[in-house]
């Protein structure tokens, strides 16, 4: 028997999302933390730092300092800036790669947790309060798309024969 007639068997790479949604799941998580030091700062420092137009249906101080803009006695902003340096590094290339089950079941869950958040907010805004914060819906945006990125992608990276349990 040649060399040539033995076949080795190529290593399989793990399934992971494409690069391009890795990058754009960090690039998302790092936006949202963004936005939500700035509406933390706002909540902190004062509505006078918002650079949002008041309008009929746009006002983002409004939104901010309504009686929905806390959530169990915590300020939204807060949580969303909590929400959001969880998913930082639950978003990081390094953590797309884990072979640990266990933290690709929580980057689903607190997509899922977000997004239910966020349609809260939303109902808030509209049915409430009936204006809507421009920053506060870059926020509902980057936590939709890290959402539908996430969902998507759970099935393959759920189902690899490589995840450890422990």
């Amino acid at each position: 028997m040649s060399s040539s007639d033995v076949t080795t068997p190529k290593a399989t790479r793990p399934e992971v999302p494409h690069l391009a949604v890795i990058c754009a799941t960090q690039l998302l998580a790092l936006a949202g933390l963004g936005i939500a030091i700035y509406l933390t700062i706002a909540h902190y420092v004062g509505t006078e730092v918002l650079a949002c137009a008041a309008n009929s249906v746009v006002n983002c101080e409004i939104v901010t300092t309504s009686a929905q803009s806390h959530f169990l006695g915590m300020p939204v902003s807060v949580l969303g800036l909590a929400y959001f340096v969880v998913a930082v590094p639950l978003y990081s290339p390094w953590a797309w790669w884990s072979r640990f089950k266990w933290l690709h079941i929580v980057r689903l869950v607190s997509a899922i947790g977000g997004m239910c958040f966020v349609l809260w907010l939303l109902t808030a805004e509209l049915v409430i309060i009936h204006k809507i914060c421009l920053w506060c819906t870059g926020v509902h945006i980057v936590t939709f798309l890290l959402f539908a990125l996430t969902v998507t992608s759970a099935p393959a990276v759920l189902g690899r024969d490589d995840l450890v349990t422990h």
